[in-house]
């Protein structure tokens, strides 16, 4: 990709040597600059959103850690608050616009971002599914992209396009843009379909429910995340966990190439994307179909 430059934001970072993650050195000021590096491809995943977010104000050692979807005090203008048309009375739900609103975010130590399905213009319709592949322990990395491999499989049979990126955690997902047209309850039903599909014709090796979840030698094809009010990490969203891992989107032919779901980090994922020759999701909104 040609390098851009980065954007400029008017959100004032106090404290920018705050240590988020502490033993690789990444202070908030270094998180802001990933972000500015990253925005360009990341945007269309995180703005006009609902977003859910995990704030660690002391950075990953703390036990502090709050999964806030809801405004708190001394939150910066910048992170709007929105109404959720089914429960208009209700605790008003954040989204962020632009680059400043993703500042605020990290100014306010968000250190990941989990949208909703769906953005604001059209709530009740998503424009994405989300497979989480979860291996247990004992799975093989090697196992979890041929998971992924097969689920990319079932979709293209459905006349859907899949996308992949790691889940910046244990596993991949795999997700597929759609057409907004289906509903939650239709998109979640499709999604269930597919994991138990798998898990029916592969039951050695795959699981749909949950409850089997701690199983080891199983990947778990997390279908959940597409119910309404649900999230999953967003591309390039960095993780509160040791590495400063990202969720990387992807070329599937390089797929085999990645040695684990922490490959990608804060610190390797903007060289990759200034020498990669294209982005691999560039055309994932262009890619959709309405799910029928």
């Amino acid at each position: 990709m040609s390098p851009r430059l980065p954007p400029a934001s008017d959100v004032s970072l106090t404290h920018p040597d705050r240590l988020y993650w502490p033993d690789e050195g990444v202070t908030k000021q270094a998180l802001a600059d990933y972000y500015a590096a990253v925005w360009p491809f990341m945007a269309p995943y995180v703005v006009n959103r609902p977003l859910a977010l995990l704030r660690l104000p002391d950075g990953i050692k703390s036990h502090q850690r709050f999964f806030q979807k809801h405004a708190w005090k001394g939150m910066n203008p910048h992170i709007e608050e929105i109404a959720d048309p089914q429960d208009a009375d209700g605790e008003k739900l954040l989204r962020i616009a632009d680059f400043n609103g993703l500042v605020a975010l990290v100014q306010s130590a968000v250190l990941e971002i989990h949208p909703w399905g769906v953005t604001t213009d059209d709530w009740e319709r998503p424009d994405m599914i989300t497979m989480d592949l979860d291996p247990g322990e004992d799975v093989a990395w090697s196992a979890v992209i041929s998971a992924a491999l097969e689920l990319k499989a079932r979709l293209e049979a459905h006349g859907l396009v899949a996308f992949v990126k790691t889940s910046g955690g244990k596993g991949l997902h795999v997700v597929t843009p759609l057409a907004p047209k289906a509903g939650w309850a239709e998109v979640k039903d499709f999604a269930h379909s597919l994991a138990e599909s798998m898990s029916a014709d592969a039951p050695e090796k795959y699981l749909a429910t949950a409850t089997k979840a701690k199983r080891s030698g199983h990947i778990y094809i997390d279908y959940l995340r597409n119910g309404r009010g649900n999230t999953a990490v967003a591309a390039y969203s960095t993780r509160a966990r040791s590495g400063a891992p990202v969720s990387m989107p992807l070329d599937w032919a390089d797929l085999n190439e990645v040695s684990g779901p922490a490959a990608f980090t804060l610190g390797n994922v903007p060289r990759r994307l200034e020498t990669q020759p294209k982005d691999p999701w560039g055309n994932f909104f262009d890619a959709a179909v309405p799910l029928e």
